[in-house]
């Protein structure tokens, strides 16, 4: 738990440094000094509750999730742009069996995506993975996306500060994606999801997923590149 503070500790100071930064640039652009002063407030507050209240931040970062972050990203998505590096996960909700598909930041390495979640086991689509690990990732090959079928192992033991440092090597949205996974993530946790080959058998039907599906709906998941995941719906 040290360590994870110290590291939000320097993350805190380094959002300190570029807000008061920007603002020496430029004291006249918005927003201005009151805009700095808010800031410098809520980064410290937010060590303090991450420290003390995480169960408390994990709800308010998905209230923030859900009402402000998502729409965005889902607007983004459906009109084909997706500059920060976004993907979409599906996977099976526990309780109602519906098919959420939640974005999360484009992490694959080869034949393995990997998400850290930012608020762990927290998260209901973390949780939707320990009964059911198949799931399906709309990833990037080329110059066009489509769906891979894989499974996912949520690695309890895996120190998901070393997994961001090796993943955004060379890669400066993967890189902001750890910091903001650092600034507002409460027990972060990896999960490795392994990719299935194309002749593999589909882990869903396309009849299944007709019935089941529910895109995107609000509430399921988060922008990785500014926060990781933390769903309230099932």
């Amino acid at each position: 738990m040290t360590r994870r503070s110290d590291r939000l500790a320097l993350v805190t100071l380094a959002g300190l440094a570029l807000v008061w930064g920007i603002f020496a640039l430029d004291p006249a652009a918005w927003p201005g000094l009151s805009g700095a002063l808010v800031q410098s407030g809520l980064l410290p507050a937010n060590v303090a509750l991450t420290r003390r209240a995480p169960r408390v931040k994990a709800r308010l970062v998905a209230a923030l999730q859900r009402r402000v972050v998502n729409p965005l990203v889902r607007g983004l998505y459906r009109l084909g742009v997706n500059p920060l590096g976004i993907a979409l996960l599906e996977t099976t909700g526990r309780r109602s069996g519906r098919v959420p598909q939640v974005p999360v930041g484009d992490s694959r390495d080869g034949e393995v995506f990997w998400v850290v979640a930012e608020h762990g086991l927290r998260a209901g689509y973390v949780r939707n993975l320990q009964p059911d690990p198949r799931v399906r990732v709309h990833v990037r090959e080329g110059w066009r996306r489509r769906w891979r079928d894989g499974v996912a192992t949520v690695l309890k033991h895996d120190d998901p500060f070393a997994r961001q440092r090796v993943l955004v090597r060379g890669h400066p949205l993967r890189a902001l994606n750890a910091a903001s996974v650092r600034l507002l993530g409460a027990e972060p946790v990896t999960v490795r999801i392994d990719l299935l080959s194309a002749d593999s058998p589909p882990v869903r039907d396309q009849a299944w997923r007709a019935n089941n599906s529910t895109a995107m709906a609000p509430g399921e998941g988060t922008f990785v590149a500014l926060v990781s995941c933390a769903t309230q719906r099932r």
